[in-house]
């Protein structure tokens, strides 16, 4: 199996999701929180926005934005054009959250590619970022 690049990236990516969500918890937090913190810092965003720049499905996200709201990380309000739908505010404690993540992701980042040196993890972010872009729907 080791010679098949798709065993590969199959056991790295399950070995990254792992260190993600293990580094995350530590601090009370998960994956989906750092995505959207990120994208928010961007500008306010409707909820389906978020949905589509984010990649997290909009069953999830009502429950990824009911805890950054309990935990004071976001704000949602009516849409003025369209009272139908909410936009999603990021609050100063939530940018201080999301630089909080974003070390943290980085952190991860090094632990996951420590085998690596400098040159071989661009090399990979390369390589991947271009198989990312062959997968992409047309």
């Amino acid at each position: 199996m080791e010679h098949l690049p798709s065993w590969l990236l199959t056991q790295t990516a399950a070995h990254a999701g792992r260190l993600v969500t293990e580094r995350f918890a530590e601090v009370g937090a998960r994956g989906y929180h750092y995505r959207l913190l990120e994208t928010l810092l961007d500008g306010p965003a409707s909820q389906a926005e978020l949905g589509r720049r984010t990649g997290i499905h909009l069953s999830d996200m009502v429950a990824v934005l009911n805890e950054l709201t309990a935990d004071g990380y976001v704000e949602r309000s009516p849409d003025p054009a369209d009272k139908r739908r909410n936009v999603v505010t990021i609050t100063g404690r939530g940018r201080e959250r999301a630089r909080e993540l974003a070390d943290r992701a980085e952190a991860i980042q090094d632990e996951l590619l420590a085998p690596l040196t400098t040159a071989e993890r661009a090399e990979l972010v390369r390589l991947l970022s271009l198989l990312r872009r062959g997968a992409a729907p047309a």
